[in-house]
């Protein structure tokens, strides 16, 4: 029997937001950082672009029809393009295609379709494939290539990131302000940190213009790298780097925007967007400062998918009537 409801008197609320409409504005926002990245380092991007989009989708169309699913409306809605994106944009330019099919089977096929397809994953799939291609390949992730205008070709290795270059620095004996004032400092990725820093932000201001993005979660992240880095900073700045450079090193704004905004696998509830927001970009700074990994945004944004569930049940607005 199918049940009949009654449709209530005018006026209806009508949401226009459709998941393709919000994932084509993601991916617009994500140009500048496209950009900035194949400025950087070349036809190599254009090349990861295609192979994770194609294996991307291909993976996507799979699942599908496993799961006996329509493909027509789920390949069109740009969200399998979305993830792919954003663990490209994680991963150093060139990267070897089976670490590219390994990161999106993680993504999409475990971290995705395995909880039941969009809206029902409760991490982040991309954190999820970089996360396991990071625990994989260690060494492979650390280096990046050299920059397309230092006249390199792109093969040659330029060396770690700059998270990764300061870690030796400290542990070698050297201050935060000696590491960074090295010669060699700048070369490679360091070089190009702060443009794609600028390209994170201008995305994610065009994301809130839209009204795309709760303000609350991006500010959330970046207080929470500001505060917890400050502390020790403040105490001791020959061993600490600063705020400043952890907001614009490693993945930290590509994370307050494009990462933990994510609705599905983040809090819902306001309050709840705040201690989820916080908890991220203070466990990026605490996996920095003293856990293994240089930049700790994936196992950060990771964890607190894990607690988004509870933080969501306690932190509810109370219903009307509600004792």
């Amino acid at each position: 029997m199918t049940r009949q409801f009654e449709t209530g008197e005018a006026p209806h609320i009508r949401s226009v937001a459709k998941v393709r409409s919000v994932m084509g504005w993601v991916l617009l926002a994500l140009l500048p950082a496209l950009l900035v990245h194949g400025l950087a380092f070349g036809w190599v991007v254009l090349r990861d672009l295609a192979l994770v989009i194609g294996i991307g989708l291909s993976l996507e169309a799979l699942m599908l029809r496993l799961r006996q699913q329509p493909l027509r409306p789920y390949l069109s809605d740009l969200s399998a393009p979305v993830t792919a994106i954003l663990l490209m944009l994680c991963l150093p330019p060139g990267s070897h295609w089976s670490h590219l099919l390994l990161g999106l089977f993680a993504a999409l096929v475990l971290a995705k379709h395995a909880y039941g397809g969009l809206g029902h994953n409760l991490f982040n799939p991309a954190m999820v494939g970089y996360a396991v291609l990071l625990l994989c390949f260690p060494r492979e992730l650390g280096q990046w290539p050299s920059l397309l205008w230092q006249g390199q070709g792109v093969d040659t290795l330029a060396g770690a990131t700059p998270l990764d270059s300061l870690r030796t620095a400290l542990t070698q004996g050297f201050t935060v302000e000696e590491a960074l004032n090295t010669p060699g400092f700048p070369f490679g990725a360091a070089a190009v940190t702060p443009w794609m820093a600028a390209a994170y932000l201008f995305g994610g201001l065009i994301l809130l213009w839209r009204g795309l993005l709760r303000w609350q979660t991006p500010a959330g992240v970046l207080l929470g790298i500001v505060a917890v880095s400050a502390v020790p900073w403040l105490l001791d700045s020959g061993q600490y780097a600063s705020p400043l450079f952890h907001l614009l090193s490693g993945a930290s704004l590509v994370t307050a925007f494009f990462i933990a905004s994510d609705p599905v696998s983040g809090c819902t509830t306001p309050r709840g967007r705040w201690i989820f927001a916080f908890g991220v970009g203070a466990l990026i700074i605490v996996i920095r400062l003293w856990g293994h990994y240089p930049d700790g945004a994936a196992f950060a944004v990771l964890l607190m998918n894990a607690c988004a569930p509870w933080i969501d049940l306690h932190t509810r607005p109370r219903i009307v009537g509600e004792t």
